[in-house]
């Protein structure tokens, strides 16, 4: 049965011991041996593929090029193997920390893994690329691999369900440190102690601020998870060494909680897996058909039927109203007050969260695309301009609380679509998940990673190579050390040649 932590604030003077704190109550999950079920197994499988799948659409792009460049500038550290790198040959590898810098931007480049939205949001994929370095280095089996993969969702989702980030503009990376911290400890089957105080120093070292998702979106939006990744790493590594991180790291009167989220006041209810219970929080997350913010996923599928549906010209639209959420209102919605939104010059990050944007194209082409639906002459098309400075959003209280709601049966993440014509005529439909959504009209299964990943990757992987990897994605839990050193795509020749090439410091 899960276990509901309460989570304060503590004056200086007050006694917390370290087993009463969050980080260590964190740690106590991450190293129960309990076996990963085989519903849980057949998830991670799934979302090694999408992550594979992502990544190899991203492979090209600017900023997955820098990230590569820098791990291949990293020799790899005398304590271990090293990690490959998506794109590059297996024989070529990176220290794992820069492993899992580069494998996690060209995964978040294009905002298109898996997702989990509570009190906070998150892509709980995220998990992947520091947990699958981690073990390529160590020289981990499949099995490990799962176990750590298994910890990694939990402590993400678990700390997702529990606790808003932001409201106080604190990144959700802030969640992403200490689970794959975790993942890594249960990898690597590392005592209590050690992973708590790894956990500590992967919160301490990936707080920041949500300016990475505000105003003109930079590059740095898919660098930010990486970056945590990266810092997870690391701290199990400090905390192999015997050193010790802040503590007690959320509950302290200088803490996380006390002076970034709700305050010396606050008090929060994390939900755990007991001990000896099985973790399952993957099962609850969900992955994307189409390459946008996860609140524009169902607004995606709404525009798409209606473009193939509704008798009506999209030039003969007088408004369009979204009544959603208050998060999509506020954060891709006209509720962030943010011009930018409606900018035809805007960068793809930017488009990426403008649900203005996202909903005239896919209701003007009656469907999405992960590149073609963000280019410049796209977004400027006249017409497009015209119609997506008539559509607004609006929050609605009762999509607001489905969005909050605890009960998986009504949570939604869509909400109503009013539409009034130039002669009065008014249209009105709504959605409450995406059609990829587990309770949605067309729930992703194998098939549909599968497909999704010979989409993305055929441009850029030759077919043996793209057969080489699904087939052993598919064994994930039976593979052998050398196996897992093998969970890479390598790129056709002359793709990565032809990727921007910049130097640095480095």
């Amino acid at each position: 049965m899960t276990v509901i932590h309460p989570v304060r604030v503590y004056r200086s003077e007050e006694p917390l011991p370290r087993t009463a704190q969050l980080a260590y109550k964190i740690a106590e999950v991450a190293v129960d041996p309990v076996p990963v079920e085989p519903d849980v197994v057949d998830m991670i499988i799934n979302r090694v593929i999408d992550n594979a799948a992502v990544a190899a659409a991203s492979l090209t792009r600017a900023p997955v090029s820098a990230a590569r460049a820098q791990a291949l500038d990293h020799p790899v550290s005398r304590g271990g193997a090293g990690a490959t790198v998506f794109g590059v040959p297996g024989d070529t590898h990176s220290s794992p920390e820069w492993a899992a810098w580069a494998n996690g931007v060209a995964v978040r480049e294009l905002d298109y893994h898996d997702t989990f939205l509570a009190a906070e949001y998150s892509h709980p994929g995220d998990n992947i690329p520091p947990i699958l370095a981690v073990a390529q280095h160590t020289g981990a089996d499949g099995a490990a691999l799962v176990r750590g993969l298994a910890t990694g969702y939990e402590i993400q989702i678990d700390l997702v369900r529990a606790i808003c980030l932001h409201k106080h503009k604190i990144d959700h990376v802030a969640h992403l440190g200490p689970s794959a911290a975790a993942g890594i400890g249960t990898l690597l089957g590392l005592d209590v102690d050690t992973v708590y105080q790894a956990v500590g120093q992967a919160l301490h070292t990936t707080t920041a601020t949500r300016q990475s998702r505000k105003g003109e979106i930079s590059t740095w939006k898919a660098h930010a998870p990486a970056f945590a990744g990266k810092m997870a790493v690391e701290a199990v590594d400090r905390a192999m060494r015997g050193e010790t991180s802040p503590s007690p790291i959320y509950e302290g009167e200088d803490g996380v909680i006390a002076w970034m989220l709700d305050g010396k006041d606050a008090a929060y209810e994390v939900p755990l897996p007991a001990a000896g219970e099985p973790k399952r929080g993957i099962l609850d997350s969900y992955t994307k058909e189409h390459s946008a913010e996860y609140q524009a996923q169902a607004w995606i599928d709404l525009a798409r039927k209606l473009h193939h549906e509704a008798a009506f010209d999209p030039a003969q639209v007088a408004s369009i109203v979204l009544h959603t959420s208050h998060h999509t209102h506020f954060v891709i919605g006209s509720g962030a007050g943010d011009p930018q939104k409606y900018d035809p010059t805007a960068s793809r990050e930017t488009l990426d969260h403008s649900i203005p944007y996202i909903f005239t194209v896919a209701l003007q082409d009656g469907g999405w695309h992960h590149v073609d639906s963000y280019t410049p002459e796209r977004a400027g098309r006249p017409d497009t301009v015209a119609l997506w400075h008539k559509v607004t959003t609006a929050e609605d209280a009762e999509w607001t609380r489905r969005y909050h709601s605890d009960d998986p049966d009504e949570k939604a993440f869509g909400g109503r679509v009013e539409i009034t014509l130039q002669d009065g005529t008014t249209i009105v439909d709504e959605i409450a998940v995406a059609d990829a959504h587990p309770l949605g009209a067309r729930p992703f299964a194998r098939a549909d990673y599968v497909a999704k990943f010979r989409l993305l990757a055929e441009p850029v992987l030759e077919p043996a190579e793209i057969d080489r990897f699904l087939a052993l994605a598919e064994r994930l839990p039976e593979l052998t050390p050398a196996e897992v050193r093998e969970l890479n795509i390598v790129a056709k020749a002359g793709v990565l040649a032809a990727a921007p090439s910049p130097r640095g410091l480095f």
